[in-house]
């Protein structure tokens, strides 16, 4: 056995722990879509408070966001994994046993603080603590975390609603729902211990003058390698970010920011406006306000979760192979169309006093169209988003950039989740058309402004992009095959 392959396996470990935390956001943004009736039931919620109740958590993310990569510089980025890991178990417990919509509007902030943390801390962590080759992989375990995330908390809520014969039913003298979010208290207290057992990131301990610490770690995971070079490239990556810090600006005088941060801006709000979460937020609701009974409104939902981790694994094995582009404009296609089917079939409904009813094969093609919008979205604008927003921006900016795109990406996402109720209450035609006129022009954007980056290093990728947002267009010249 050759010595990478013991290294291998203790690198791809960490990464695995490190993970954990993308799983938590993908828990938490799903285990609300099985109590979302029940909520509503039993505070008496109208459909606006019932859409912020869901989406407040998002403000949380967002907050807790901006402020990890602070902390994780102050602190360590093992320490700034714990504080999430509170965080979460605290609002976990909160939330289940919320006795008003107060009381569960704060605890779901406070779990958004936690995930907002983990979003960042999670990726930041496996990059730092992987070697170059195995980097890309192990940073795509990130996403495929957030995909198992949604699919655990659609399979708890499934069955928690099935041992108790429905959400609002008890179970263990608890509400089905309450348990619903107690259960998450598993997952937070895992990604604790699992964080108290991780050795610090080697960049924070070589940006905090340990670095005889940072070899340990080094000789330990990266045992075969050069432990003072890998140092020295750390040293020099951090003088280069210090420079970055004091020369690097996103403005520009003629368009406020530049153009190539809009560019970050439009695909994180693009990917949003399509209307994804709406189906990991509300897909049990919607099911069963269109004909299916509640169990089977669950089992449909449980599908979808894992349809939605199939296609992240096949956009992970593709994204090296095909490209970026092809995949954005094929999965802008079939969100477009699918988008468009859903809104065909819901003009189809009788609205009845119970809400919209599909009568015939309706229900059905609304069901199928729904899981090809999930798999289009998951194999192209899903996880492509996070890998062009790594590659686009160019290295003076890099970090801050990716900070007002990531607040882009929780604001455009909150703004879905909180109008859904309401829209959908109006008209779901008119809803989930505007999702699917936003996935056309998705295509249209991609089509315009997005070149090929595919086997570029992230220098020459941000050149690409900033050289055709500024002259409106992606130069067929500037694509670059493998």
């Amino acid at each position: 056995m050759s010595a990478a392959t013991p290294t291998n396996r203790k690198v791809i470990g960490l990464a695995i722990a490190g993970a954990v935390g993308g799983f938590l956001f993908g828990f938490d943004s799903s285990v609300v879509n099985g109590a979302v009736d029940a909520i509503r039931s039993d505070f008496s919620l109208g459909a606006a408070l019932t859409g912020f109740a869901v989406a407040v958590a998002l403000l949380g993310c967002a907050v807790g966001a901006v402020l990890a990569g602070r902390l994780a510089d102050r602190l360590g980025r093992v320490p700034v994994m714990l504080i999430g890991s509170v965080l979460f178990i605290a609002s976990a417990i909160g939330a289940a046993f919320a006795g008003g919509v107060a009381d569960l509007i704060l605890w779901r902030v406070i779990g958004g603080l936690g995930i907002g943390i983990a979003s960042v801390i999670a990726p930041a962590y496996i990059a730092e603590i992987s070697p170059s080759d195995m980097r890309g992989r192990l940073g795509s375990l990130q996403q495929l975390a957030i995909t198992v995330g949604i699919f655990a908390a659609l399979l708890s809520d499934a069955v928690f609603a099935d041992a108790a014969g429905g959400a609002t039913e008890v179970i263990a003298g608890l509400d089905a729902w309450r348990w619903m979010f107690l259960v998450g208290v598993v997952p937070g207290v895992v990604y604790g211990v699992l964080a108290l057992r991780l050795p610090e990131s080697p960049r924070y301990l070589v940006l905090k003058g340990h670095e005889a610490k940072a070899r340990v770690v080094f000789e330990k995971y990266w045992p075969g390698q050069d432990a003072d070079a890998a140092i020295g490239d750390i040293r020099d990556s951090l003088a280069k970010d210090a420079e970055a810090k004091r020369t690097g600006t996103l403005l520009s005088p003629r368009t406020g920011l530049k153009p190539i941060v809009w560019i970050g801006i439009a695909l994180s709000v693009f990917q949003q406006f399509v209307g994804i979460n709406v189906i990991f937020y509300y897909s049990t609701e919607l099911w069963s306000s269109v004909g299916f009974p509640e169990s089977a409104s669950f089992g449909i939902s449980v599908a979808t979760g894992i349809v939605n981790i199939a296609v992240t694994l096949v956009a992970i094995a593709l994204v090296d192979r095909v490209g970026r582009r092809p995949i954005l404009l094929t999965g802008s296609l079939g969100m477009a169309v699918s988008l468009g089917v859903m809104a065909l079939a819901f003009s189809q409904a009788t609205v009845t006093s119970d809400g919209p009813q599909l009568e015939g094969a309706w229900g059905p093609v609304a069901l199928v169209a729904a899981n090809i919008f999930v798999i289009a979205f998951g194999v192209s604008w899903g996880p492509l988003v996070w890998v062009l927003l790594g590659e686009i921006f160019p290295n003076s900016i890099r970090a801050k950039a990716l900070g007002v795109a990531a607040g882009a990406q929780w604001i455009a996402n909150f703004v879905v989740t909180v109008s859904f109720p309401s829209l959908s209450a109006f008209s779901l035609p008119l809803t989930y058309g505007a999702y699917a006129i936003f996935a056309a022009l998705s295509f249209l954007f991609v089509l315009r402004l997005i070149p090929e980056t595919k086997g570029t290093s992230l220098e020459d990728a941000d050149t690409l992009l900033d050289r055709g947002a500024r002259s409106g267009g992606a130069d067929p010249r500037h694509t670059v095959s493998a």
